[in-house]
């Protein structure tokens, strides 16, 4: 058997191409139904639900063979020791730096000013303000990054951003972008050793599927 870890949403979605292409159609729609554990048309392959920020822990530690993860979770989550063979190009987006539309972001950097920022990934943002040598002080937020530099918590935020519909709705502006983000394909690297064929043919699969997309 082999267990594909995948989370609701936008992942799930644009991961079913992907298995299509693979010869797998998922048999429920997450949405409707309450099993966390959804069989397929093959009887050698089942999906595992779990939360997005979970995902490399499931593959990780061997509660999945395989999975699809976003880059900002893989960089934030300890991932060593998981096999990475493929950019899936799904779920993209990008990771940015964003303030109220009257904090002079690039002066505050320039004058070597401490700026508060508050993030979900604070690893990613400690990394990329250590690099441009900006002293910030991080704080851990898990929902609404929105509310920080409304309510003065902090000057700015880090988190992901695709339309930008949100931070304009919230008077907020996007100052600097970090990195672009898209969903990976992580294996556990035990069961590409213990399953290899099968898992070796599903990553040829989704590989051929990525390059038919792109031609």
């Amino acid at each position: 058997m082999i267990t594909l870890a995948l989370s609701k949403g936008r992942i799930f979605d644009d991961s079913l191409p992907l298995l299509a292409a693979a010869g797998i159609q998922v048999l429920e729609d997450p949405e409707k139904s309450r099993k966390l554990i959804i069989g397929t048309s093959r009887p050698d392959v089942r999906v595992v639900l779990v939360r997005a920020s979970d995902v490399p822990t499931y593959v990780q530690h061997g509660g999945a063979d395989l999975g699809v993860a976003g880059l900002d979770t893989l960089l934030e989550h300890d991932s060593h020791g998981l096999y990475r063979p493929l950019d899936l190009k799904i779920a993209r987006c990008r990771m940015s730096v964003a303030t109220r539309t009257d904090f002079d972001y690039a002066a505050a950097v320039r004058q070597g000013s401490r700026i508060r920022v508050a993030s979900k990934y604070t690893q990613i943002a400690r990394e990329h303000f250590a690099a441009k040598g900006v002293h910030v002080d991080l704080i851990k937020l898990y929902g609404s990054m929105e509310l920080a530099p409304l309510t003065g918590l902090a000057d700015a935020i880090v988190d992901l951003v695709s339309t930008g519909s949100t931070l304009r709705a919230n008077q907020l502006v996007e100052v600097e972008k970090i990195m672009d983000i898209s969903a990976r394909l992580v294996v556990n690297q035990a069961a590409l050793k213990l399953k290899r064929e099968p898992i070796r043919a599903l990553i040829d699969a989704f590989e051929a599927a990525l390059a038919a997309a792109t031609t």
